[in-house]
């Protein structure tokens, strides 16, 4: 599945909830979905910058070229937004990732509008680090 068809089923998923309030909860309960990282993981080198809470994140090469992502977060709706992230993004080829628009998907989810300035810059950190890692594999 295209990284497109991933966004519309989360758009679908979104639109079958209510208000922000049960949003937020649902993407609350996406991020305790989440497998947890080991300790050794939490590491200074996993870690990204520019987020006010602890992310880490972990990207790993798969044997047929695409990219792994597995992330984790100390704040609840940060590892609801890691498991969006790496539902869109995890398994997938690099040029895949680097050919898609991560704030045009925020903004079809109704995510950009929802979150506080903080949250929005831990976020593009997020995205940053992702095509980041995606362009040092290709």
């Amino acid at each position: 599945m295209s990284i497109a068809a991933t966004l519309s089923e989360l758009k679908d998923e979104f639109e079958v909830l209510g208000d922000w309030e049960e949003r937020y909860r649902y993407v609350i309960d996406m991020g305790r979905e989440l497998a947890p990282l080991e300790d050794a993981e939490r590491s200074e080198a996993n870690k990204v910058r520019g987020c006010a809470s602890q992310v880490w994140l972990v990207t790993e090469p798969r044997a047929d070229g695409g990219l792994a992502f597995r992330g984790d977060s100390d704040a609840h709706i940060v590892r609801g937004l890691i498991a969006i992230l790496l539902r869109l993004f995890s398994g997938r080829a690099p040029a895949e990732i680097l050919g898609f628009d991560p704030n045009a998907a925020f903004r079809e989810l109704g995510l950009s509008g929802a979150l506080s300035a903080q949250r929005s810059n831990g976020l593009a950190s997020m995205l940053g680090r992702i095509r980041r890692d995606a362009e040092r594999a290709l």
